[in-house]
């Protein structure tokens, strides 16, 4: 399971013209499941996106979470996280899981984060979404449970 971890002022999910979530401060994560992903790697990356320091204290330095900091998390599922482009010019997506079981994972860890204390939004899976975002810093972070990168 992959993961892409922004930190944002604001960001927001947008279908057919029309929001359908959105958060102010917090984290908007791309999540991309592997075909061999399970319950481990679910469990990995709800920890970390929930302890990941990213957020200024108040000199300015990178020590609070995302609880510590007020904020919330917006989960986008995107199986192009799960891309493979180290041959060729074209990714390619055989590694990423079938959408129902893409979709069992990415939504257990939404309830893995809810039950970490951590308020979700959601994107709408296998939807095709417009993103909005302002990233703040920038602040990227890519996370991998095989612990790959």
């Amino acid at each position: 399971m992959r993961a892409i971890v922004q930190r944002v002022s604001r960001a927001a999910v947008v279908v057919d013209g029309e929001i359908k979530s959105r958060i102010d401060r917090g984290l908007l994560v791309y999540v991309g499941v592997n075909r061999d992903d399970g319950e481990a790697d679910v469990s990995y990356l709800a920890d970390k996106i929930r302890f990941l320091r990213i957020f200024p204290d108040e000199s300015d330095k990178m020590n609070l979470d995302i609880a510590q900091a007020g904020g919330k998390v917006l989960l986008v599922s995107a199986f192009t996280v799960e891309g493979d482009a180290r041959r060729g010019r074209r990714p390619g997506f055989d590694n990423a899981a079938p959408p129902d079981r893409a979709y069992v994972l990415y939504e257990m860890l939404c309830h893995v984060l809810t039950s970490l204390g951590v308020a979700v939004e959601r994107g709408i899976f296998g939807a095709f979404m417009e993103i909005e975002s302002v990233n703040s810093g920038p602040v990227c972070v890519l996370l991998e449970s095989r612990r790959l990168f």
